[in-house]
Order: structure tokens, then sequence, then C-alpha cells
């Protein structure tokens, strides 16, 4: 049974208590068997009978769960740097998507991209994750928009899932705006989701969750209402793109379908925070988008004031957040929106698996739960998040088992 002794101090992360709450524990120790925690705590009290096993040393350094990244776009063709250059110059979002760039051309480029091409990218890019101490992924279509494109992402997904060794949560995000050749018959868009590519994912069981962006350029709160539904009804756990360019209203309904997430929130209401408190549903934070897209940033002391779990992931997508460095939107976090660094870690781990239906399983290190963690060359998580680094992760374990580690 491995055994990993000599931490200067292990963030436990669970969930009980506020979001500043990681339970730390100082000159800990972790044990592990069988891809599972069997005991973290104090290093003198560590039983007897786990000093027999293999014995790894962390240096005196900080450990903390394997980071969960709940909201990607992993699998898309091309990149868009020309709309970069656009927003720097003055033109908006809407004004972008309005004229045929943003999302529509990357559409184009992904329905032109093989399922080999896209399988290829989106296992480059888990290496550097898991490099970082990711150990969980979110990823979402949504750069298909029919039926065979956005199976065909999902299907990239399934195999990247079966490759290993990262944990991947398959989202169909079919609503992330109408098809182009949909442009003057929204409602048929809408019926096309609802009546093939919902059914057909669920069917192939290729995605556990639906997602919809809800906003003045995509979709309304009552067609959202209907692909949401349908998407529960075929087994596919609701989640929500909501209030990043205007309030919507999405934050409303997520509280409203009871959705695991509500996403992005730049703009949410005190409506919508209040629905999604009563709901338990989490708010995730993307702060990398945030800081491309120029916009202020979520409220995120308004949302924990309230009682709402906050999420921090890094929306990895190739118009509003071209980074995969979760630890950067940790920073980003912090430095944006008044979250302390324990707050944001916090956000990453226990309340990012959340946001994802798999704070059974995964987010916090404890007994019962997977031994997926990362050894951090930081003595806490508050110089960790202060002295951004290009990578300061030593480690990342999965399972139990090493799958990255610094040369």
């Amino acid at each position: 049974m491995p055994l990993l002794r000599n931490i200067g101090l292990l963030a436990t992360c669970r969930a009980e208590g506020l979001q500043q709450d990681i339970h730390p524990i100082p000159r800990a120790a972790l044990a592990w068997d069988d891809g599972r925690v069997v005991w973290a705590g104090p290093e003198s009290d560590l039983p007897r009978h786990l000093e027999a096993g293999e014995t790894l040393d962390a240096g005196g350094r900080l450990v903390i769960p394997g980071l969960v990244d709940c909201h990607t776009h992993l699998a898309f063709g091309g990149w868009r740097a020309d709309d970069f250059e656009r927003r720097i110059r003055g033109e908006s979002y809407l004004e972008i998507a309005a004229s045929g760039g943003g999302i529509l051309s990357t559409v184009r480029a992904t329905r032109a991209c093989s399922e080999e091409a896209l399988l290829k990218r989106g296992a480059g890019v888990l290496d550097d994750m898991v490099a970082l101490g990711v150990t969980t992924v979110e990823c979402k279509s949504g750069y298909g928009l029919d039926e065979a494109s956005e199976l065909k992402i999902l299907r990239v997904y399934q195999k990247l899932a079966e490759l290993g060794p990262m944990r991947l949560v398959p989202t169909l995000l079919a609503a992330h705006t109408v098809a182009p050749e949909y442009r003057d018959r929204r409602s048929a868009y809408v019926d096309l989701v609802v009546d093939r590519i919902i059914p057909a994912a669920g069917r192939e069981r290729l995605a556990r969750c639906c997602d919809v962006f809800v906003e003045d350029s995509a979709f309304t709160v009552e067609e959202a209402r209907r692909i949401l539904t349908a998407g529960r009804a075929a087994g596919l756990a609701p989640k929500l793109h909501a209030d990043q360019i205007t309030a919507g209203g999405g934050a409303e309904l997520a509280g409203e379908l009871g959705a695991l997430s509500a996403d992005h929130l730049e703009n949410v209401s005190r409506g919508g925070i209040d629905a999604m408190q009563r709901a338990g549903v989490v708010a995730v934070s993307l702060p990398i988008a945030t800081l491309y897209l120029g916009q202020a940033p979520m409220p995120a002391r308004r949302l924990i004031e309230a009682g709402v779990r906050v999420a921090v992931a890094t929306d990895f997508n190739p118009g509003s957040a071209p980074s995969w460095h979760l630890p950067l939107a940790l920073t980003l976090a912090c430095t944006l929106q008044r979250m302390t660094p324990a707050e944001a870690v916090k956000g990453a781990t226990i309340h990012a698996a959340r946001a994802i239906g798999l704070e059974a399983e995964i987010g916090s290190l404890e007994p019962g739960k997977a031994a997926d963690f990362a050894i951090i060359d930081a003595p806490d998580v508050n110089h960790w998040l202060y002295q951004f680094r290009p990578n300061a992760c030593l480690q990342t374990v999965i399972r139990g088992a090493t799958r990255w580690r610094a040369s």
C-alpha cells in the first residue's frame, strides 16, 4: 500500500464548510490502495500498519486533490487569432459573431476536421493539462452543430477517455448557437437538437450532461428549457452557459431546473443568484474568458456571500479562452474576482467536482475517494497562486498511479 510522507501541507478540500475551508493538514501523510485513499491525516497519527508498504517523500511541499477543469471545449478545428485582434480594435463579441466570425468560424473548421485530427490535438492538450496537476476534465461539443459533427466530437471524447489516463466528462452542447444553415429557421434547429441529436447522444451513451448557451446571440430561456428538459429525459444532466454578455435569465432557469451548474455569470442578477442558491446550483467562474473579452468579472464575492458554491475552470476554447492553464485561471480568480487562494482552490477541486456530478468520487482527499492528487512546489496555497510560474506541479497521480513527474 503506497504512502506519501513528509507533506508540508495537505489541502484535503472536503465539501463541508465555507468556500474558504480547504481543511488543511500540516505535516501530513497520505495512503492509498487500489486507486483509492485509505488514510489522510497528520503524519504523527499514522497507523502503524500503513508504514509497511512503498514510501514516497513529498519533500515538505504542498499536496492538493487532483484539479478538476469543469468547463472546456476541448475538441475543435482551427484557431481564432483574428477575432483576438478584432476585439483589441474595439469590436464586440456579438459584433464579431454577427459578421460570421466567432463560434461559426470554428464550426466551419471543425466540420472539415477529421476525427483522427481532433483526437490527436485533444490528446496533446490533455498531456499538457495532466502536467499541471489536472486529473479530470469536462469537455463539451458545440462546434459541430449538426448531428454527424456533434456525435463525431463526442466520439473523440469517448476514445480519449479510453486512452486515459485522464477522467473525462463529455457534455453535449449542440445548443451552442444556431447552425448557419438554420439561420432563418431557428425553431427547426431546436427541433433537430431535441428530436435527433439529444436522443442519439443518449442512446449511444456519448454524453453525461447537456448544456445550452442562453444569450441574445444564441438561445432564449424558453428554447433552453425545452432543450434541457429533453436532455434530462435522455439521461443527460442539465448545465448552462448563463448571463455572460447580458442578463438573460439563464441563472434563474438553472435554479428552476436544478442544473448542475450555471457558467460565466458575469452579468448575473440578484434573482438569479438567489435561485441558484436555493437549488444548490454551482456557479462556474471562467476568468480567462473574462480577461480575453475585457469584461467586468463574475461577481464571485456576491455569489459566495449568498451561499452559492463557486467553481473555477478554464473555458478552454479557440475564441474567448485559448488556454488550458487551470492554475492561471485560479490566479486570475484571485486577482480579478477577489477570491482568496483557498477559495479558488476549493473551486477547482470539490466544487468543480460537484459541477460535473462527481463530488462523491473526486475533488477531495478523504478515505474512499479516488487517489487523485498533485504535489505542488510551494509551501501553501497562498504562495502557489501568488507566485505565478509556468508550472509549479512536480507530480500528478491519477487513481493511485503516477501519470506525470517533473524531470
